[in-house]
């Protein structure tokens, strides 16, 4: 059963921006206490993007001030703006949630994941 379904991935250049969709089906925002973007690159392990815990937000080192992750509640949506593209953000990208407060980096911490959207950034 999959409770997060992600989109608006796509081909773009490199400088370009895209911005990605995770909507809950089945499930209330609500019932999550944390939710976050994961990505993965073929042959690399799956890691940690940006998530939001409570009313704090979190990013990892590589974003930049690139990225950011919001939420709409009332339409059971989370986003990931992306800006200034760069190929080596080439990755598949993961829509992630979890109904218990754990470690925001971890894979392991969430329990519900979207299928994932492809992100290509060309040069």
């Amino acid at each position: 059963q999959v409770h997060l379904v992600e989109s608006g991935g796509g081909l773009v250049q490199a400088g370009g921006s895209l911005r990605l969709s995770c909507a809950a089906s089945g499930r209330t925002f609500s019932s999550y206490a944390m939710m976050g973007w994961f990505r993965q690159a073929p042959g690399k392990e799956r890691e940690f993007v940006a998530a939001l815990r409570g009313s704090n937000v979190y990013y990892e080192d590589f974003v930049e001030g690139r990225f950011t992750i919001s939420r709409d509640n009332a339409k059971n949506t989370m986003y990931l703006q992306m800006n200034t593209l760069e190929p080596e953000d080439t990755a598949i990208y993961y829509c992630a949630a979890s109904r218990g407060w754990g470690v925001i980096s971890r894979v392991n911490a969430y329990e519900d994941w979207g299928q994932g959207t492809q992100v290509t950034v060309s040069s």
